[in-house]
This record gives structure tokens, C-alpha cells and sequence, in this order.
């Protein structure tokens, strides 16, 4: 069988015969499979090494986190043992020190013995135990040493006090040598100084907590450091204040209109506490008093950085509210403190004054771009009834622009004022009636514009302008007068503040502005109202009486004989109450006198 198929092997390459497909299939087929097989023999083998690999990275990844924290344990144990080992440094120099002063003393001793056995009766009067107090101050120094390694700050600065009111050596009297003492004293105040660092060392960290600041500021009192323990107190809340506030400043920008509020709360509430742990702790001494008032007017010009930095746009409303509410909240906090013997309300002010004063003035400006644009794109201006029906009144003999202009006047002053705090008003009444009456004679000036102008060369410079409303019959300019003459009333309701439209809880009864102001403020604001409604009546009055008198071509048109022949556009006849008075003047002879 075996020597059929070798022959048949080897026939087959030598066949010179066509040879059989299904012989060629076979040979052909068979080494394609095994190719196929031996691909996926092949990517299963890879397929496992990749899973072997990425299994094998996560491992070492794992293992490298382990070792990282490992690496962090070990850096702080180094930390650790360097301080030991500096604790342990400082031990052996103080033993060298020590050896060699023993030494010293020896070498000393024996001079001294073979003195005394030279001359007995010396030999007696010395003192028989010469080392003892040696050992005595080696081994308190060596405790202290202890103590310090350790970190026990308060059993070390038990020991350094008893030791300093006891040990004469430190007192610079006693029958030891000068050399001695000095040695000692040295030695005794490096200790006091490591000391002192330690406890500085713990005022200076971040997360200390009070109870332990203050065992520290003790220690330092107790070691004759009082103003530096004053000093570390300060840094310590001030630095806490300060990443207090850091934390957040980020939310102002949600809050804009209060986020002064808080700040306040923050900065003085802090103040308070300073004051209060510096009362407990170093007591009513005016140094400390004065360093405390001097922190505090400090900490008091940041909050006003602070304030203006992170406040809205000036022109905004936004601002003039968180302006208002500064001024509540701070005055608030400094009418608490100075129960605590701190007067910061003349400082706040001060340094709050021009940034009010800003704010005040953009937002007036602010109202008066609004008033004064008459051509501007009709808005809703939500006035409450009390301030609209009076001004709606004149909708039937008057355009709507002179009723907008009204209205926006009303609405723009009630809003500036509606954001005024009572203590705002009281330290700022005076500037805002200022303002409010410049505001009204600047609206009282384009009124004016309206109206005719009494001669030619005044009606050619009015045609210049761009004027969007001109009165031009007697109704419309009856009606801009009433007008005026009607948000002058309404002023003073608009800056009388009652207790229900007050939008601040809390903010205390509200403020009259007229009434909060000075007497001579009021007047001089009443004055300056008033004046504004003379120029309009006058000019008003001048125009149309030059109108009745005069023609356009000059000539005049008044006399006698237009009231005996009843003649004339400006006469009412048959209009009298009685038969005796059978004609009234024109309607607005009639109106005028009663403005």
C-alpha cells in the first residue's frame, strides 16, 4: 500500500498526461484552508496579546497611582524626619555644649582641689557640690529641647516662665561666674526664640482654628510678645476675610442689586469680631485700640473698592439700588460698632460720597435722555394711577407726545426714587432735589420750544431745531401748560415714600425727601420749581399777548371798537352770566390767571 502511494507521488510530476481537476481541487483547497487557519490561529494569538497588554497597562497604571501616594506618604515622612532629626541635632550640639562646659568646670574643680589641699581652710568655705546646678540648667535646657521636638508649646512656656521668675542666672545676679550666666542666658533665650517661631508658625496657618489662634496669641503674650501677637491677630482675620471674600465675589454678577448688602455683612461683621477677641485678649489698652481702628478704616476702603469694582453699569438702575442699599447696610453695621467703641461712619461716607454722587448724576442723565427724546419709539411706562389719571386728563384737548413726555417724567423720577434707602435720602436728599429740579427745568425747556415764539427771529431759530411738537392752538397750548403745571404737583408725591410702597423689608420706616432735606434745601428746590413755571407762564403769556396785539404785518389789532362792535376772533359774546357783562375774555385769558 504504502510503496502504491509513492509511486504514485512520484508519477504524478512526471505525467505527461492532463491532470484530473479533482486531483488539482484537492492539493489546491487543502493548502487554502490551512492558510485560513493558520490567519486565525495567528489573529487569535494577537487578539490575546492586546487583551494581555491593555490588562498588563491597567495594572501598571493602578500600580503607578499606588506608588504615587506612596511617594506623597514618603515625602511627608522625610518631612517629618528632618524634623527630627534637626530636633535631634539641636539636642547633640546643646550635649557638646554642655560636655565642654562640664569640662570647663572639671578642669576648674581640680584647679580649685589642688588648691585646697595646698591651703585647707579655703578648701572648707567652698561650695562642696559646684556641679549640681550645672546639671540642673543642662537638664531644663534638655527638657525644653523635649518640649520643642514635640511641639508642646503651652508645657514649654509654663517651664521657660517659672524658670525665668526663679533662675537668678537670668536675672543677672547670683554667685555664678559672669561667663556662666551669659552661657546660660544665651542659651535660655535661643529656646524662647524657637519657641516664639513655633507659635507664630501655628497664628500663620490657613485652617487654624480660634480656640488654638488664641492659646498661640496667650503664649506669645505670655513670652513678652504683645504688639507681634496683636499683629498676627489682625493678619490672621484679615486674611480670612479676604478669602471669604474671593468666595464670593463670583456670585455678585447673579445678585447685582444686593450683593453690596453682603459684603457689608461680611466686612463688618468681621470687624465686630476682631474687635471683640482684641478686647478679650489684650484688654482695653489704647495702643491695640488704635491698631484696631487704624485695620479697620483699612479693611473699610477695600469694601468700597470692592463695592465700586463689582458694582453694575453707574447708569444703570441696577446700580443706583446696590448704591442705596450699600449705604443702608453700612451705616447699619457702623451705628452697631460703635457700641464697640468704633466710629467709621464720617470715613464710610467720605469714601463713599463720589461713587454715590457718580451714580446719582448718570442716572439722572440717564432720565433726561428718556424725557427730553420726544421722537423715541413709544414705550409702556407702568405709572400707578395716582400719577397717570391727572396726566390722562388732558388725552381729549392735547397730542399724545405731550402726555408721553408727562408720563415718562413721572415714571422716570418715581423710579429713581423708588431705589432710594431711607438713609440714603438722609445723607444725599439735598443733591437728589437738586436734581430733580434741573430735570424738570430742562423738560419745562423743551415745553417752551413747543410754543409759538413771540417774534419772527424766534420762530426762525425754532424752525432750525427739530422740535416733534408744536402747540400751535390755543387748546394744545392750554393743555401743555396744564400739563406742567400738573407734574409740578405731582412731584412731591412722587419723593413722598410711604411705608407700603417700600420694596426693602426691613429697611426701617421710609423718608419724606422734601422733610429729610434741610429747611433751606426744601426752599431753594421749591423755588427753583416754581421758577421753571414762571419762565413757561411768562413766555406763554408774552407770546399770545403779542398774537392778540399785533398782526403779522405789524400792525396793531387791539382797540377799542372790537369789544363796543362785539368784532374779533378772541371774544365770546352772549356767553355773560348776567346782561351786564354780555362778553367773557378768550379761554385763554381765562386760564391764565389761575396758573
Amino acid at each position: 500500500m504504502e510503496s502504491s502511494e509513492e509511486e504514485d507521488d512520484l508519477d504524478y510530476p512526471i505525467n505527461d498526461g492532463i491532470t484530473p481537476q479533482s486531483k488539482i481541487d484537492s492539493i489546491y483547497q487543502s493548502n487554502t484552508e490551512k492558510g485560513i487557519r493558520k490567519l486565525c490561529c495567528e489573529l487569535l494569538v494577537l487578539k490575546d496579546a492586546v487583551e494581555n497588554l491593555r490588562g498588563n497597562m491597567r495594572t501598571k497604571y493602578l500600580a503607578f497611582l499606588r506608588i504615587s501616594d506612596e511617594v506623597v506618604e514618603m515625602e511627608h515622612e522625610l518631612i517629618e524626619l528632618q524634623k527630627h532629626i534637626s530636633a535631634q541635632g539641636i539636642l547633640v550640639q546643646d550635649l557638646m555644649s554642655g560636655v565642654c562646659r562640664e569640662l570647663e568646670e572639671w578642669n576648674k574643680a581640680n584647679g580649685d582641689i589642688h588648691e585646697a589641699q595646698q591651703d585647707p581652710q579655703i578648701g572648707e568655705l567652698q561650695d562642696p557640690f559646684p556641679n549640681n546646678i550645672v546639671d540642673a540648667k543642662t537638664i531644663f535646657l534638655e527638657k525644653i529641647d523635649v518640649l520643642l521636638a514635640e511641639h508642646k508649646v503651652e508645657e514649654a512656656i509654663d517651664a521657660l516662665d517659672a524658670e525665668e521668675r526663679n533662675s537668678p542666672d537670668l536675672k543677672s545676679s547670683g554667685d555664678t561666674s559672669p561667663t556662666e550666666a551669659s552661657s546660660y542666658r544665651s542659651a535660655f533665650l535661643k529656646r524662647k526664640a524657637m519657641l516664639e517661631d513655633q507659635l507664630v508658625e501655628i497664628t500663620e496657618q490657613p485652617l487654624v482654628g480660634t480656640l488654638e489662634l488664641k492659646k498661640a496669641l496667650s503664649g506669645l503674650i505670655k513670652l513678652g510678645k504683645g504688639p507681634l501677637a496683636h499683629q498676627l491677630l489682625l493678619k490672621s482675620y484679615g486674611s480670612r476675610l479676604q478669602k471669604t471674600i474671593e468666595a464670593f465675589l463670583p456670585a455678585c454678577s447673579s445678585c447685582p442689586k444686593t450683593y453690596s448688602a453682603t459684603l457689608s455683612k461680611l466686612v463688618f461683621s468681621l470687624i465686630s469680631l476682631t474687635t471683640k477677641e482684641s478686647g478679650s485678649t489684650f484688654g482695653d489698652d489704647p495702643v491695640y485700640t488704635n491698631r484696631i481702628v487704624q485695620w479697620a478704616e483699612w479693611e473699610i476702603e477695600s469694601f468700597v473698592r470692592l463695592v465700586k469694582e463689582n458694582a453694575p453699569p453707574s447708569e444703570s438702575i441696577s446700580a443706583l439700588r446696590a448704591a442705596g442699599i450699600c449705604v443702608q447696610a453700612s451705616l447699619s453695621h457702623c451705628s452697631l460698632l460703635e457700641s464697640q467703641g468704633l466710629k467709621l461712619s464720617k470715613l464710610l461716607m467720605v469714601l463713599l460720597r463720589p461713587y454715590i454722587e457718580e451714580v446719582l448724576e448718570l442716572n439722572f442723565r440717564r432720565a433726561r435722555r428718556v424725557i427730553l427724546d420726544l421722537d423715541a419709539i413709544d414705550e409702556s411706562f407702568p405709572l400707578s394711577p395716582r400719577f397717570a389719571s391727572p396726566l390722562s386728563a388732558f388725552s381729549r384737548s392735547s397730542d399724545t407726545i405731550l402726555i408721553d413726555s408727562g408720563i415718562r417724567f413721572m415714571y422716570n423720577v418715581n423710579e429713581i426714587v423708588e431705589q432710594l434707602t431711607p438713609l440714603t435720602i438722609l445723607h444725599f436728599g439735598g443733591s437728589i432735589l437738586s436734581r430733580i429740579s434741573q430735570l424738570f427745568a430742562k423738560y419745562v425747556g423743551v415745553l417752551i420750544k413747543a410754543l409759538p415764539g413771540p417774534s419772527e427771529d424766534d420762530n426762525l431759530t425754532e424752525l432750525k431745531e427739530d422740535i416733534p411738537f408744536r402747540a400751535e392752538t390755543d387748546a394744545q397750548q392750554l393743555a401743555l401748560l396744564g400739563i406742567a403745571f400738573t407734574v409740578a404737583e405731582l412731584l412731591p408725591m412722587a419723593i413722598w415714600r410711604t411705608q407700603n410702597e417700600s420694596k426693602e423689608p426691613g429697611s426701617g420706616p421710609t423718608e419724606n425727601i422734601v422733610h429729610t432735606a434741610s429747611a433751606m434745601e426744601s426752599k431753594e428746590w421749591r423755588r427753583h420749581i416754581q421758577h421753571s413755571l414762571d419762565e413757561l407762564r411768562d413766555h406763554f403769556c408774552r407770546q399770545y399777548v403779542l398774537n392778540f396785539i399785533y398782526s403779522r404785518e405789524g400792525k396793531t389789532q387791539l382797540n377799542a371798537q372790537i369789544y363796543l362792535n362785539g368784532k374779533g376772533d378772541d371774544l365770546i359774546w352772549d356767553a355773560g352770566p348776567l346782561p351786564s357783562l354780555p362778553s367773557l375774555p378768550s379761554l385763554p385769558f381765562q386760564v391764565v390767571p389761575f396758573l
